[in-house]
């Protein structure tokens, strides 16, 4: 466990001592609050027209209609932005030769895997953290059903996790930062779109591509829904990939 707190607290100083951190942390919250910003304008305006039309304040649903599309879309940014937070974890320490130097410490490579991993999963939930005062705001504002709010950010929370560990296992495929980033976002965005194959295929394998898509899984969070199928899904892609990684890992000593 000490071994994994020290890469955690070595990794962080890193993030906070890198620009790429401030970069897109500040335009994962720049675009959230736009985002947020356009769906409050939007539900005041419904609102104002509900006020002279009884049946349409009925179905005015502030989570339907500000927060579910907020967090769809703060989804897919962070697909985007993840693999900037992952290229250089394993990627850096191979082309800088400190990857050797890490494993001649007396750390086991489960220690490095974990202590990379959360330490990208802290600085992601610094960022979602942030994201709060916008319902936060709201609350202020009006009544707010905080059941749905905490289901989706427990689903942000594991598809961050899920990410995180399919761009770590990316980045320990190569040395090279952009070829990490470039394998991590392009299998990140087939994972996320494969759910729509689900829609078209007429070859009995739409039930196949559904259980495999991350947006399958991810919507019923922010529907306000917690399945068990669905947490079983994120934990299992999470442990999967760190476990592919530890393969990884283990491979450079008979490459050796």
């Amino acid at each position: 466990m000490s071994g994994v707190l020290a890469v955690i607290r070595k990794e962080l100083t890193i993030y906070f001592s890198t620009a790429i951190f401030y970069i897109t942390g500040f335009f994962f919250l720049v675009l959230g609050g736009y985002f947020f910003y356009s769906n409050l304008v939007y539900y005041s305006l419904l609102s104002f027209q509900g006020g002279q039309n009884p049946q349409l304040a009925a179905l005015l649903n502030p989570h339907q209609m500000i927060f579910r599309p907020l967090f769809g879309t703060l989804a897919i940014v962070f697909i985007m932005m993840v693999p900037l937070l992952t290229m250089r974890l394993l990627a850096e320490e191979k082309r800088s030769g400190t990857a050797e130097l890490l494993f001649t410490y007396p750390l086991t490579d489960w220690a490095v895997i974990l202590g990379k991993f959360f330490s990208a999963l802290l600085v992601y939930a610094l960022l979602l953290l942030f994201t709060l005062s916008y319902a936060l705001l709201f609350a202020s504002l009006a009544k707010l059903d905080w059941g749905p709010i905490l289901s989706s950010y427990l689903g942000l929370l594991l598809l961050g996790g899920a990410c995180l560990s399919l761009g770590l296992f990316a980045s320990s495929l190569t040395e090279n930062q952009i070829i990490a980033a470039v394998i991590a976002f392009a299998l990140l965005l087939l994972i996320w779109l494969i759910g729509w194959q689900a829609e078209l295929d007429t070859s009995g394998l739409s039930g196949f591509f559904a259980a495999l898509s991350m947006l399958e899984h991810f919507e019923n969070f922010i529907k306000g829904v917690v399945d068990t199928r669905d947490l079983i899904y994120f934990l299992s892609f999470i442990l999967f990939f760190l476990f592919l990684t530890k393969r990884q890992l283990e491979s450079r000593h008979w490459r050796a």
